[in-house]
């Protein structure tokens, strides 16, 4: 079976399931944090919003440089939730094709994040859809599900019913 065959169901499943976290935001608490040294939920939502992004530019191009010239590149920012889902319906959409249409050898050939020319890491592009897009979107959404558990959203079940949609 090719790579992209077996990453395709997990990619949908953890981005549904991201989206379902998504949807859930209140706007009213776009600024809300649950710590001074935590990010703003408009932050966190966006930041989930914006990481499937990564995934179309990781398979067509050998690298990222987050900072330039030293200065870090500004990702777009979504000022309530139906912003960010458009623009992670779109991030999904784009990673989502680029993921189908990626061979075996497109998928093994490394790729870099750097730093003003520096490189972070190295590894092959498989690895970084696995580990810098899926699981860190997975240990946000987590976060968010705290952070809606502060708040008194219901959290949406993930991997089974949540303590809040259990049957009763």
């Amino acid at each position: 079976m090719p790579i992209n065959q077996a990453l395709l169901p997990e990619w949908d499943h953890e981005m549904a399931n991201t989206r379902k976290s998504l949807e859930r935001a209140p706007d009213a608490k776009w600024t809300w944090k649950p710590h001074m040294k935590s990010g703003e939920m408009g932050w966190l939502v966006t930041h989930l919003a914006n990481l499937p992004g990564w995934g179309a530019d990781v398979l067509t191009s050998e690298s990222f440089d987050f900072a330039p010239g030293g200065k870090v590149i500004e990702m777009p920012k979504a000022t309530n939730t139906k912003d960010a889902l458009a623009v992670f319906d779109k991030n999904v959409a784009a990673a989502r094709a680029a993921l189908a249409a990626a061979t075996d050898e497109q998928l093994m050939k490394p790729w870099s994040l750097l730093q003003n020319g520096k490189p972070i890491f190295t590894m092959p592009r498989v690895a970084v859809i696995r580990s810098m897009i899926m699981n860190h979107s997975i240990h946000h959404r987590a976060q968010l599900g705290v952070y809606f558990r502060l708040n008194d959203v219901a959290v949406p079940g993930i991997y089974g019913p949540s303590a809040d949609e259990q049957p009763s």
